[in-house]
């Protein structure tokens, strides 16, 4: 496999990262095509770094306050979708790849817990239920994963790919399936992963 990029490769990279240096800062490098929605919502740090065709959105319940957080040295890669009205927080050196989906909200509730949905309402007319995502420093979250709201995934865990995460996953695990539920656990006495 070749690791070189191409001369049109180059150049894209180029113009994005121009583009991120004038309207980005401090992130590392975003790559277009991008949709951002909400960006006075979204707080960045140093070192993020998007793939193509990502759309992060922010519609905060309460219009002052941020409401999505990025930390240090975040990549997200190809077609990540992350929309937040509550508090969806990405710690630190967090790495996703494509095509992953994180939300703190949801049209209408169908938990058994609120005042539930009526399905004969439009989804678009249900009124929003929003509960705060939070994923700890050092996750590794795989391809087409869904993170749903109401979630913490713990410090160094990794989620693996086409994993539907609805319930916390501890730190340190990695986590699969639908719904995800750790399958191993770091054992920091004999530096290895070991299967619960």
């Amino acid at each position: 496999m070749n690791d070189k990029y191409t001369t049109w490769e180059v150049f894209f990279l180029l113009i994005s990262w121009i583009r991120t240096k004038l309207f980005y800062h401090p992130a590392r490098i975003i790559r277009f095509p991008l949709d951002i929605r909400g960006k006075k919502y979204i707080r960045w740090e140093i070192g993020f770094t998007t793939g193509r065709g990502c759309r992060i959105e922010a519609y905060p319940i309460e219009k002052k306050n941020v409401v999505l957080e990025i930390g240090k040295n975040v990549q997200i890669n190809d077609y990540v979708h992350i929309a937040a009205m509550q508090q969806v927080k990405i710690g630190d050196n967090v790495l996703m790849a494509s095509k992953i989906y994180i939300s703190d909200c949801v049209h209408g509730s169908y938990s058994g817990e609120e005042e539930q949905s009526n399905p004969d309402i439009p989804p678009m007319q249900r009124a929003y239920v929003c509960k705060p995502v939070f994923i700890e420093d050092n996750v590794w979250i795989g391809e087409f994963v869904s993170i749903l709201p109401g979630v913490t995934i713990g410090k160094g865990s990794v989620i693996g790919a086409n994993s539907v995460v609805t319930k916390n996953i501890p730190p340190y695990v990695i986590a699969v399936g639908v719904p995800a539920k750790p399958i191993k656990r770091y054992n920091f006495e004999t530096n290895k992963w070991e299967k619960i």
